[in-house]
């Protein structure tokens, strides 16, 4: 497809405080993910010279083709108001560059600031007009009622035709939460398809960094990762304690003079007491500092609370605290998770899919594959449990994990530590289980079906009772005991650690041997599926074609067509040796085991994915140049080349995934980022999904191969006996 056929859709508004960028970005992540090259250009900017656009900057980061930050500006404002007309044509030239890259391209509109007669709305209409761009309208509906906001709606889709415009559809932003249907019925008769989407005040709260830099504020005490979370509502504590901590509500700041240390010590005590909200911090005002012994007695209480220092007085700091609004960032992503979850729960991807009728490409984008994922997970929720809940990243996945409505989750760990690190973190457990399972009432009863499974290697009761404390023994047990679907562990364990208890008690799949891994590899523009990477060192020919036929298999249950190529240093009958005599006989044992599987080996990289490599050393082969699962003869090679994949083609690498294990169990990195530990829960909710039949597929699509092969060599030795 060229770049001359892409197709676009217009975000616009006719006022400030819409909330068009979460519209824009709900947009931009559904394109992203289904329209293949998906390009995004701004035709009006208000930053000033030498500053970024923040809305830009922020919906650059889920594009799927690399155009230049600057590619994707239009004008700015002075040039609109020096020369309307020439500002377009300079819109129209500069948007076709991006165009010329891609399949489709979202437009974000200006900000509100008048910056052409009669109307700014009209402007962009004139502007979308010329690109031959679709409008999606966005309404505020805040403090509005429904037949108000379809008043609106009508007038400024006239003003849009009258400008020679077209608009697809309006979005009521902002809404009463309680009146988000009454909102999208009233706009079901404006001619376009409507939709609406809740108030959600995370949106637009500043988070404490938002209000340090505002105030121009110190911070004098706390801990400054915390500085990310929102303040949802500003309070001035300047009545007695009590009456202050009457009126505590959870992400408040409080305001209140340095001097009051009542005030300091009765809220940094609050907010690590049971029973009272969690705060986003303090602002203590005034210019100055606490008393020497308030002070020493406040660090030797080390809150982790943000405390922040502002020079200006009580009036002067409460105004700019109440007056500063949150902005989603391309760093914010506790506002883009809430974006974006708004976007899924409220608006048809299909409907507007259909509305926009924008390209849908062939290729596959590491964007495309994960929003995959999150859909597929979500289409029959999944209850995962996550044994390292006292990590940060676990909780801030968690968090994510919720908004997005991937799983429901159970956290093992001190539960009051738990549940305090997410209170500090603004993490909101009230719909996730936290067990401890040092003290849980579970663990007679697990230690008892742990016992059973180990009594022939001499397990006796007293000894479960220890063992099942452990938190991957009683993950393991919970997930052995149907209390959850699926686990994923690993930020904090060894791979040991996670799977031992894995070949102890969930076991493998009957008749497979072969527990091992594969890592989707999301490229630019495809996902391949590398196998083994992570858990068999030094395979057999019968262990690599157990991992062959696992792999084709856990590919095709995630949508990729498994196009098998078993790797080795030479290609076809060139080469000789036991290591390609080994990968030769692998590949035969893949054809007896599995006829219905495409395979070809032994076969080099080169000639496995490259048509014109392949054209010349296998030219008849149906998968040498399209392979789809790639097969490594061993860890060594396998762990290397996807991690030298990963850094130097800037690859995206989920996994690794385990295949052969009667349940579904995941194991992280020990360096894991919160994106790996959502993405891994996704996976695993999947695979719960096929071995209950619920999702395309079957247990066989991510179980591994139906024949055993003896003398398996694992990482970690298993224990089906």
């Amino acid at each position: 497809m060229t770049g001359s056929g892409a197709r676009s859709i217009y975000i616009a508004s006719a006022e400030g405080d819409t909330g068009k960028s979460t519209v824009a970005l709900g947009v931009l992540a559904l394109l992203a993910a289904t329209g293949g090259r998906v390009g995004v250009f701004r035709p009006i900017s208000r930053a000033a010279a030498g500053e970024r656009d923040y809305i830009l900057d922020l919906l650059l980061q889920f594009t799927s083709v690399d155009v230049p930050y600057d590619d994707c500006l239009g004008v700015t404002y002075d040039d609109v108001h020096r020369d309307p007309d020439a500002a377009i044509a300079d819109i129209v030239a500069k948007y076709h560059s991006v165009a010329d890259q891609c399949d489709n391209v979202l437009v974000i509109g200006s900000d509100y600031t008048d910056v052409a007669s009669p109307s700014e709305l009209g402007y962009n209409a004139r502007i979308a007009a010329n690109l031959s761009a679709p409008i999606l309208l966005v309404v505020k509906a805040l403090d509005r009622e429904p037949a108000e906001v379809k008043a609106i709606a009508e007038m400024l889709i006239s003003d849009i035709k009258a400008a020679h415009g077209t608009t697809v559809g309006v979005v009521a932003n902002r809404c009463d939460p309680h009146r988000v249907a009454a909102h999208a019925a009233a706009l079901t008769s404006t001619g376009v398809r409507g939709w609406a989407l809740p108030e959600e005040p995370l949106l637009t709260a500043p988070t404490m960094g938002e209000l340090q830099r505002a105030l121009g504020a110190s911070l004098y005490s706390g801990d400054d990762a915390l500085l990310d979370r929102e303040a949802v509502e500003v309070m001035v504590g300047g009545m007695t304690v009590e009456h202050i901590l009457e009126r505590l509500s959870e992400s408040m700041v409080v305001i209140a003079p340095a001097d009051r240390s009542d005030v300091l010590l009765a809220l940094v005590n609050a907010n690590a007491a049971e029973g009272f909200p969690r705060l986003a911090g303090i602002v203590m005002n005034g210019g100055l500092r606490p008393h020497p012994m308030i002070d020493a007695l406040v660090k030797g209480l080390r809150p982790t609370l943000p405390i922040l220092t502002s020079e200006h007085g009580t009036y002067e700091t409460a105004r700019i605290a109440s007056h500063t609004r949150g902005r989603m960032a391309s760093g914010s992503v506790r506002k883009i998770d809430a974006a974006l979850g708004l976007m899924e729960r409220h608006m048809s991807p299909s409907e507007l899919m259909n509305e926009l009728n924008l390209h849908v490409a062939e290729v596959v984008t590491p964007q495309m594959f994960e929003y995959q994922l999150m859909s597929q997970a979500r289409s029959d929720v999944q209850h995962i449990v996550l044994p390292e809940g006292g990590d940060d990243r676990i909780l801030r996945a968690t968090d994510r994990l919720l908004r997005r409505g991937v799983a429901k989750l159970t956290l093992l760990g001190n539960v009051d530590a738990v549940r305090r690190r997410a209170n500090e973190l603004g993490i909101d457990l009230t719909a996730v289980d936290v067990i401890d399972p040092a003290s849980s009432d579970l663990i007679d009863e697990f230690a008892d079906v742990y016992t059973e499974l180990r009594k022939h290697k001499g397990m006796t009761t007293e000894r479960a009772l220890e063992v099942v404390r452990d938190e991957s023994y009683f993950g393991t047990l919970m997930l052995h005991t149907g209390r959850v679907d699926g686990m994923v562990s690993g930020a904090v364990h060894t791979t040991a650690q996670t799977i031992r208890p894995a070949f102890e008690i969930v076991k493998t799949v009957p008749g497979v041997s072969t527990v091992s891994s594969v890592f989707f590899m999301c490229l630019a523009d495809k996902v391949l599926t590398y196998g083994d990477c992570a858990i068999v060192p030094d395979p057999t020919a019968e262990e690599l074609a157990d991992i062959a036929i696992s792999s084709a298999r856990t590919a095709a249950a995630f949508g990729i067509e498994p196009r098998v190529a078993m790797l080795s240093y030479s290609t076809g009958g060139s080469g000789s040796g036991k290591d390609v005599d080994k990968v030769r006989a692998a590949t035969e044992l893949v054809r007896e085991r599995a006829p219905e599987v495409l395979v070809e080996g032994p076969i080099q990289y080169d000639a496995a994915i490259e048509p014109s490599v392949a054209a010349t050393k296998m030219p008849d082969s149906p998968v040498a140049g399209r392979a789809t699962v790639l097969i490594f003869p061993d860890l060594n090679t396998g762990n290397n080349t996807y991690k030298a994949v990963q850094r130097s083609a800037n690859a995206i690498a989920i996994g690794p995934v385990l295949q052969g294990l009667n349940k579904p169990m995941n194991d992280l990195s020990r360096g894991a980022l919160v994106s790996d530990i959502v993405n891994t829960v996704a996976i695993t909710a999947i695979q719960a999904q096929i071995i209950k039949g619920s999702a395309p597929g079957s247990s066989s699509a991510v179980s591994g191969s139906s024949s055993a092969s003896p003398g398996s060599s694992s990482a970690v030795e298993k224990d089906n006996a």
